[in-house]
């Protein structure tokens, strides 16, 4: 073959787009999945590298983690489940971070419950359900019992509470008058997609355990330098903003 047929086949592999870069996959918690979501964007349009959105319970996600699931980083609802992580060395130790505060909501849409107080609602809540997500798995409902057990409302209500799987669900049952009062994450209550409530209270935060929610680079993606970008990307203002958009505290 001549000199010139050998640069020729060069320069056509050469020519030949490489393929990318797989997707960096990122665990998040219900609450989150929508600034999760609007934050890949962000982040792919600044890095072009592409990310992909996984959500349930914090919970649920700690033990698929935990079990070998191909998440690249985990962005939990609580500071538990990271700790755990990086302890057991899932989670790649000195990543872990806090990146927004939660905060818990009493709300309803229920007509009847118009103008009403919350609270005394709460405190007699007849026929109706409350939903709450689940305490085992679901961070904002370990906080809603621990909350209804500080106003000593557990033993009254657990009758008549209805369980999420996730903070999401626990929304739904709300939404859908499946319930008529919920213990909600207050981001949730931020959406403008929501129907208008009829009642909401903010619970106070010394009436539960902080809602911190914290990240961590896992195992797997311990060299990955996209993975460990996106994590560099969440600490930027530009990302600390959205976060506070969907009605997060943010971390000084």
């Amino acid at each position: 073959m001549s000199q010139t047929a050998i640069a020729s086949i060069f320069l056509l592999v050469l020519a030949i787009p490489t393929s990318k870069a797989e997707p960096i996959t990122v665990a998040v918690a219900s609450n989150f999945a929508r600034p999760a979501q609007e934050l890949a964007t962000l982040y792919e349009k600044s890095s072009g590298n592409a990310v992909r959105i996984t959500t349930a319970s914090t919970g649920k996600l700690y033990a698929q983690i935990e079990n070998g699931a191909p998440f690249d980083v985990l962005l939990a609802a609580d500071e538990q489940r990271p700790r755990l992580l990086e302890l057991s060395g899932s989670g790649v130790a000195g990543t872990r971070f806090t990146y927004a505060v939660g905060s818990l909501v009493l709300w309803s849409r229920d007509p009847a419950l118009a103008s009403s107080d919350c609270v005394a609602q709460l405190r007699d809540l007849g026929k109706r359900r409350l939903a709450i997500a689940n305490p085992l798995t679901a961070p904002y409902g370990a906080a809603a019992m621990e909350f209804l057990q500080s106003a000593e409302l557990w033993d009254t209500v657990e009758p008549r509470l209805v369980y999420g799987e996730n903070i999401a669900q626990t929304l739904h049952f709300v939404v859908s008058n499946n319930a008529g009062l919920g213990l909600i994450a207050g981001s949730q209550a931020m959406d403008r997609r929501l129907p208008e409530s009829t009642c909401r209270w903010s619970v106070p935060a010394s009436m539960h355990k902080a809602l911190e929610h914290q990240a961590i680079l896992l195992r797997r993606a311990s060299e990955n330098e996209a993975a460990a970008g996106f994590l560099s990307f969440l600490r930027a203002d530009g990302a600390r903003q959205v976060i506070s958009a969907y009605g997060y505290r943010i971390p000084e």
